[in-house]
């Protein structure tokens, strides 16, 4: 066990590394540059964007530039932001909680919807709730995230005003009634997507272990449907959804940049488009290697629960 995971962690510390590469590189080479934001300040020479430019350490080579960054990197210095001068470390911090939050309630939401349909869709095989949910399924795979979040707003806030269209709380209010009445409506759009795959999922595994030889004896046995279900069948099915909720990690970051976007949740994903629109890349940089490091932690962890549960699985 300890070699395979010092053999992931090393892979992990790989890939980071070429991610922050990629990264690095496609940023250095968008249009306009952290310069932009400068360039248009009433007064501004060239003189002064030179000087700027020396200051930031922009006139260097990009190879140096990177070895620079990623070096501080590895210090724990994620640099500062050209915003306002706070360290990369603390604005992500700040923004973490919220995305947290978020990511939570609708994994929760998703687990718990996707496993019971598609848990009832094995059971009722070919009855009109299975159909009902294979094509309610198939749609939400097709809606975008943004559409969806933009319809929910105009149904149950414009139209009938039950929920707030946005943000995290209301200003001068922040009581755990008001934080979940606003958290609602970006947790069932992000939530969304996962339920559907959830239950089809869930469906696959469950009609996989329904067919074992174990459970066709439990059954002989003369133990109730019921029994057979909670005892024998649901336990095993939920085996490869452990893999599953850890893959699920980038689906949801990238469900979150949509979703605290549509509505203004103040969380990671928004930060992430807010630091493009300024070129504040040492921000962009730090969420890329931060989201990636959640990504590869998040896997490793699924395969080793994945392991301890099922003692069949040996990791090598």
């Amino acid at each position: 066990m300890t070699r395979y995971i010092l053999n992931r962690l090393g892979q992990s510390l790989v890939l980071l590394v070429l991610v922050s590469m990629i990264g690095f590189a496609v940023l250095n080479l968008a249009p306009g540059g952290p310069l932009s934001q400068f360039a248009l300040t009433p007064g501004m020479t060239q003189a002064d964007l030179d000087r700027i430019s020396a200051q930031m350490g922009l006139d260097r080579p990009l190879i140096v530039q990177y070895a620079d960054w990623f070096w501080r990197l590895l210090r724990g210095d994620w640099g500062r932001s050209f915003r306002d001068s706070r360290p990369v470390l603390d604005v992500i911090s700040g923004h973490f909680g919220a995305t947290l939050l978020l990511m939570g309630t609708a994994t929760v939401i998703s687990v718990t919807i996707g496993t019971w349909v598609g848990i009832k869709g094995a059971t009722k095989r070919y009855s009109i709730f299975d159909y009902a949910a294979t094509v309610g399924a198939m749609v939400a795979l097709s809606i975008p995230t943004f559409w969806f979040g933009l319809v929910a707003i105009y149904i149950f806030s414009l139209k009938l005003g039950w929920l707030p269209a946005g943000n995290m709380y209301t200003i001068g209010n922040g009581s755990f009634l008001d934080y979940a009445v606003h958290l609602i409506m970006p947790a069932m759009v992000l939530a969304l997507v996962d339920v559907a795959v959830w239950s089809r999922y869930m469906r696959t595994a469950t009609l996989d272990v329904i067919n074992q030889d174990f459970v066709r004896t439990a059954r002989a046995k003369g133990m109730t449907p019921r029994r057979v279900l909670m005892k024998h069948v649901v336990g095993n099915a939920l085996l490869p959804m452990i893999t599953l909720a850890g893959l699920q990690v980038p689906t949801l970051l990238g469900g979150a940049l949509v979703t605290e976007t549509v509505f203004t949740w103040p969380g990671m994903g928004r930060l992430f488009l807010d630091s493009l629109g300024y070129q504040d890349y040492p921000v962009v940089m730090g969420l890329l290697m931060f989201s990636a490091i959640l990504v590869l932690l998040s896997n490793l962890a699924a395969d080793l629960l994945t392991a301890f549960v099922d003692p069949r699985i040996r990791l090598t």
